[in-house]
């Protein structure tokens, strides 16, 4: 995934709907507009901690995916995180 696409899931797991858009092309935290007038723009501290939450989801789904393929090599029993990652 790219910087531009956690940027945007982190900002759309952060409130639900189009509350939010971009004043340019570049979308970084600093073009965010917030068409919402009900919510207020996340710090940008807290955007980077959703993005940085959302990576360590993926790269634990990673791992959880590589274990489970070497369990079941080995003939050995899987956590139920290893067969959601295997077989969603």
């Amino acid at each position: 995934m790219t910087d531009t696409e956690y940027l945007n899931l982190a900002l759309a797991k952060i409130n639900s709907g189009q509350w939010f858009g971009f004043n340019s092309k570049d979308q970084t935290y600093a073009n965010i507009i917030v068409h919402d007038s009900s919510i207020t723009k996340p710090t940008e501290a807290e955007v980077n901690a959703k993005i940085q939450e959302l990576k360590d989801a993926e790269a634990n789904k990673k791992t959880k995916k590589a274990s489970g393929k070497a369990k079941l090599k080995a003939g050995e029993a899987l956590t139920d995180a290893e067969i959601e990652a295997l077989f969603g």
